[in-house]
């Protein structure tokens, strides 16, 4: 086999893979970002900004993110980096790409009558 034909493969497994997981993973990302204060935090990891800087943009503590980052990473939605002053996180999913973003996740609240925010 040669070398074009071995990557014609393996991208066309990526494919099928994407598909057949995609279900399974938008239903991952719904359950772990189930507030906007989650989605926003997990939207923020990008492996560049530290958990100070997420915490104070999302309005939480630098400990509350660092505490997703570790579920979200035994959840495999969040990969690692190693920088300077210890780890990043980074999402290993765009959630608009699965239906999830803030602007929704408020209109799904205010319909079920919740908050005014």
């Amino acid at each position: 086999m040669t070398s074009d034909n071995e990557e014609h493969l393996l991208s066309e497994i990526l494919k099928w893979i994407k598909i057949i997981g995609a279900k399974d993973v938008k239903s991952v990302l719904m359950n772990a970002l189930d507030t906007d204060q989650k989605l926003q935090i997990y939207s923020l990891s990008d492996g560049n900004r530290g958990s100070v800087e997420i915490g104070k943009a999302s309005g939480t503590s630098d400990r509350t993110v660092r505490r997703y980052w570790e579920k979200w990473k035994t959840l495999g939605i969040v990969e690692s980096t190693k920088v300077k002053g210890g780890e990043r996180y980074y999402a290993s999913f765009d959630p608009d790409n699965f239906g999830l973003n803030l602007s929704r996740s408020r209109s799904n609240e205010q319909s079920k009558g919740g908050g005014n925010d």
